[in-house]
């Protein structure tokens, strides 16, 4: 089944990216990392926020920018930026079902370049005058509204 599915734009921090590959492990989503990462992959503080989930997600590893968005351009896939600067709030954008949802780095976003080649911007509505979310917290509520409108959840345990 297709879904949404998300990409993460040269993580900071490793804790971070790990409670976020976790999220996606739980959800059943395939996440593209986006080099270079602020990062050793195979970091222990990777593993250890993602604890044993990590082998239950999909992981696709680009070193840049132009090789990551080459496959998704290829694949007719449209990029969703997640950004704290303007767009449509969360609640009311439409989601379609091989969307990527492209979460940009902790200390500085996404450049220019990236944002332009978004297809849309999308936020979540935060109080002022508060800023922003964690990038965990809020990859997760990116992915709950885009599984929600898409009907991508996995399907539920027998209770």
């Amino acid at each position: 089944m297709q879904k949404p599915a998300l990409a993460l734009y040269q993580p900071d921090i490793p804790q971070n990216t790990g409670t976020i590959l976790r999220t996606a492990a739980c959800l059943d989503v395939p996440v593209s990392v986006i080099g270079p990462t602020g990062f050793d992959m195979s970091d222990r503080a990777l593993r250890r926020a993602g604890l044993d989930y990590l082998p239950h997600v999909l992981i696709t590893r680009f070193d840049d920018w132009s090789s990551f968005d080459i496959v998704r351009i290829n694949k007719h896939q449209r990029i969703i930026l997640a950004s704290t600067h303007g767009g449509s709030p969360i609640h009311e954008f439409k989601f379609k079902i091989n969307d990527i949802i492209l979460m940009g780095r902790e200390s500085a976003g996404v450049p220019e370049t990236v944002r332009k080649a978004a297809n849309a911007i999308v936020s979540i509505p935060v109080r002022a005058p508060l800023r922003s979310l964690n990038v965990a917290v809020a990859a997760g509520m990116m992915l709950f509204e885009a599984l929600r409108q898409t009907s991508g959840f996995p399907p539920s345990p027998p209770a």
